[in-house]
C-alpha cells in the first residue's frame, strides 16, 4: 500500500487476495476505515484502476479483484452540512430575550454530528429562534452552552445572545450552577448520603467510553443521596445457611435491590453520573455503556423484569438547573418532573 497524498491510497492485489470482493479487499488493507464507508466511496466512484491495470473507475463493491491489479482510492474531504431549522416541538420551561430553558426528551441529540444531522435540538432551536442564534457558539452549535446525552432526558439552558452565552459559559466553567439528576441504579449506595470524587478520562480500552482513571483525566465530584429503595412491600423469604447455638436456622433473604438516587454535580464531565455510579458499584439501569450486561432479574417480579428488560436507555433525568441570569442578575432555578418512561419503571419496581 502506498499513501500517495494525505487522503489518497494506492493498493496492489497480491496472490492471496485473489477473488476477494473489492470492498473486503480494501477493508483488510485499510483497517482504520470502516467497510461501510469504503463501500460508499466505491459507489461514489472514488476507486480507480491505475493506468497499468486498465485505467477505469470501479463503482461495484462486489467486483472481484485479481492479482497484479492496482487500485487508487481517493477520500474526499467530509463537508459537514450547516444545520437547518426544523419544525420540531420544544417543551420550553422558560424563555426571555436572552435565554431559554428546555426540557429535552430522551432520544433527542443536542447538536448535529455524523449520523445525526437532523432532528436535533439545534435544528429545532433554529426554527424557533430564527436568525437570532447565528454566530453564538459557532455554526454547528448555535446557542448551546452545555449538553446532556442523547438518551438522558431533562433540563438544558440555551443562550439567545452572545453576551448571555459568555456569562452562562463562565458559570459552567467555574461550577457555580446548581445541577441535579435523578437516576435509577442497581443496589442501594451505602452510606445513603455521600460523594464520589474521582478523576474521569477516556477509557484506555474503549475510546467510546469514559472511565475513572488513576492518572490524568479531569477532576470530578458527584454528591449523591438515596431517595428511596425501589421494591414492593413484601415479607422476606427464608433460606438455609445460618447457624445459632449449633442449630441450623433459616436466614432471611431480601429481594434484589434497586434505588432512586439524586446526584448533584460539583463538576460537569462527560458521562459523569454514569461513570461515577458505575465505578461505585451502582450502575444505572438501562445504561448501554456502563450498565450491567447480565442484570440479576431472576428474583424480581414478572412485571419488574419486563420493565427493566424493556428500558433501553440510561435511567437518568436532569431534573434541576439553577443559575444567575446573565443579564438581570436574578437567581433562577427550574425543576422538571420525571418523564413517563422512568415513572413507569419505578411503578413496576414498586408494584
Amino acid at each position: 500500500m502506498t499513501n500517495i497524498e494525505p487522503d489518497s491510497y494506492q493498493l496492489t492485489v497480491e496472490d492471496e487476495a485473489r477473488g476477494l470482493r473489492l470492498d473486503k479487499f480494501l477493508a483488510e488493507r485499510l483497517p482504520d476505515i470502516s467497510r461501510s464507508r469504503l463501500k460508499t466511496l466505491i459507489t461514489e466512484q472514488q476507486v480507480f484502476l491505475s493506468p497499468s491495470s486498465g485505467a477505469r473507475t470501479i463503482d461495484d463493491p462486489s467486483y472481484r479483484v485479481k492479482p497484479g491489479e492496482t487500485f487508487e482510492l481517493k477520500i474526499p474531504d467530509l463537508v459537514e452540512p450547516e444545520p437547518e431549522g426544523e419544525n420540531i416541538p420544544l417543551d420550553i420551561i422558560y424563555e426571555d430575550d436572552h435565554l431559554l430553558v428546555i426540557d429535552k426528551p430522551a432520544g433527542m441529540v443536542v447538536h448535529p454530528a455524523p449520523g445525526s444531522w437532523h432532528g436535533t435540538l439545534v435544528n429545532a432551536l433554529i426554527a424557533h429562534c430564527g436568525d437570532s442564534l447565528s454566530g453564538i457558539n459557532g455554526v454547528k452549535r448555535p446557542g448551546i452552552v452545555h449538553r446532556i446525552d442523547k438518551d438522558t432526558s431533562g433540563l438544558i439552558v440555551v443562550a439567545k445572545t452572545d453576551k448571555a452565552h459568555k456569562k452562562l459559559a463562565k458559570q459552567f466553567a467555574n461550577h457555580s450552577l446548581e445541577r441535579a439528576y435523578l437516576a435509577v441504579v442497581w443496589g442501594v449506595p451505602n452510606p445513603a448520603d455521600g460523594f464520589i470524587e474521582a478523576n474521569i478520562g477516556r477509557d484506555p480500552r474503549n475510546r467510546l467510553k469514559m472511565a475513572v482513571v488513576k492518572e490524568g483525566g479531569k477532576e470530578a465530584l458527584t454528591n449523591y443521596r438515596v431517595l428511596r429503595r425501589l421494591e414492593p412491600p413484601r415479607t422476606p423469604t427464608r433460606s438455609g445457611g445460618a447457624y445459632s447455638s449449633g442449630k441450623k436456622v433459616k436466614a432471611l433473604r431480601l429481594p434484589p435491590s434497586v434505588s432512586l438516587v439524586e446526584c448533584r454535580l460539583e463538576t460537569g464531565r462527560t458521562h459523569q453520573v454514569r461513570v461515577h455510579m458505575a465505578a461505585a458499584g451502582h450502575p444505572l439501569i438501562g445504561d448501554p455503556l456502563y450498565g450491567r450486561r447480565n442484570p440479576p432479574l431472576k428474583n424480581f417480579s414478572e412485571q419488574a423484569r419486563e420493565a427493566i428488560s424493556g428500558f433501553h436507555r440510561q435511567a437518568l433525568h436532569a431534573h434541576v438547573i439553577g443559575f444567575v441570569h446573565p443579564v438581570t442578575g436574578e437567581v433562577l432555578k427550574f425543576e422538571s418532573d420525571l418523564p413517563n418512561d422512568m415513572r413507569r419503571l419505578i411503578a413496576a419496581l414498586e408494584s
